[in-house]
């Protein structure tokens, strides 16, 4: 679906943070893995601020001076710790399954980008039965960490669209800058990993207080009031 007044046919979304409630479970298992291998504290601002980033690529940022073998070391913790021991919920945000099916019905092709991993997406998605919204994913681990364009490169080619008629959202810089690196247009949600002013700089279309507000923008309502346009 495109036209004069929407240019988009393909809308990608990122997962962690945008779709689901997830950022708490996934710093409380950064913290948990820095703790076990390295016994050393990091804080929820660092650990939310890697958010985003494939988790070996996160690893490492947050510790930049330890050898590789140790950091790998930490991402295997942090995966057994998500899976195995993190009680934190991350139920899908208000709304997502009804803004889901609103775009599906009206003809967009939906896919997701995501920093984890194949099978921590897959994981995720055992708990939330969206996948059969979302006609391909790329996850980290298959293809380079935001904010390299590869992602997006892959699915505008899966779905034979023109980057100009994608559309990106998320919640993270990574997101943002990924979407610029990729020549796609983007919007950015605030209830996730990284702050308004944060994800201002990387020039979003607009930025919206509920990701459920999305079909607000690319199928006008009558009340837009959650959304801040940016440009």
């Amino acid at each position: 679906m495109n036209n004069l007044n929407n240019p988009y046919s393909l809308i990608i979304f990122d997962w962690d943070g945008t779709l689901i409630d997830s950022i708490e479970q996934i710093t409380h298992s950064l913290q948990a893995a820095s703790k076990i291998v390295c016994g050393e504290s990091i804080t929820e601002e660092a650990a939310r601020s890697v958010i985003g980033l494939g988790l070996q690529e996160a690893v490492e940022r947050l510790h930049p001076d330890k050898p590789q073998a140790l950091t790998k070391k930490m991402a295997d913790t942090y995966r057994h710790h998500y899976t195995n021991e993190n009680k934190v919920p991350a139920p899908l945000f208000d709304g997502v399954t009804d803004m889901l099916d609103e775009l599906l019905d009206k003809g967009f092709n939906l896919a997701i980008a995501t920093g984890k991993s194949r099978a921590g997406l897959e994981y995720s998605l055992t708990e939330h039965p969206v996948s059969h919204y979302f006609s391909t994913t790329r996850c980290a681990g298959e293809n380079q960490s935001k904010p390299h364009p590869e992602m997006l490169l892959g699915i505008l080619n899966d779905t034979k669209t023109d980057a100009r008629h994608a559309l990106m959202i998320g919640d993270s810089e990574h997101d943002l800058m990924m979407a610029n690196n990729a020549g796609v247009d983007a919007v950015a949600v605030t209830h996730g990993a990284h702050t308004t002013d944060r994800l201002m700089t990387h020039k979003p279309l607009l930025y919206l207080d509920k990701v459920a507000d999305l079909s607000n923008f690319v199928l006008p309502h009558e009340n837009n009031t959650n959304m801040r346009v940016t440009k």
